[in-house]
């Protein structure tokens, strides 16, 4: 169990890499392509990125399903928590502790994605 879990955490991070990739063309494309305002346009990559990355985390990183419903929606969910979390992290470190930006980002990007793994592992993707 110990190997899979490792070869699925490394697909994971693979994974999230792509999703970022995907997200930041994506937005960048309807800013210049479509001008579209920047919040809408960030919007689009997001939304782009969630595709890629429930559609390869289901099939490549637990290997399940992708034609899921409930287990998208379940996803969804852990996604928008992880984006909420993201948040709530940036402003409460930067805005209030007074944290330089670019330190609080390492507390995010240990975090956030420890905790959307392990809730894609147990809950999201979690096999019946």
């Amino acid at each position: 169990m110990p190997r899979e879990a490792a070869r699925q955490g490394g697909t994971f991070v693979i994974v999230g890499v792509a999703a970022t990739l995907v997200h930041v063309a994506v937005a960048l494309a309807a800013r210049e392509a479509l001008d579209l305002a920047p919040l809408n346009a960030n919007l689009a990559g997001y939304c782009a990125a969630v595709g890629v990355s429930y559609l390869a985390n289901a099939r490549l990183t637990f290997r399940r399903p992708s034609r899921n419903l409930a287990q998208f929606g379940r996803f969804l969910a852990v996604s928008l928590l992880a984006l909420g979390l993201n948040q709530a992290l940036v402003y409460l470190l930067v805005e209030r502790a007074g944290w330089p930006f670019w330190l609080a980002l390492v507390p995010v990007v240990l975090a956030v994605p420890t905790l959307s793994f392990a809730l894609s592992k147990l809950w999201a993707f979690r096999s019946t």
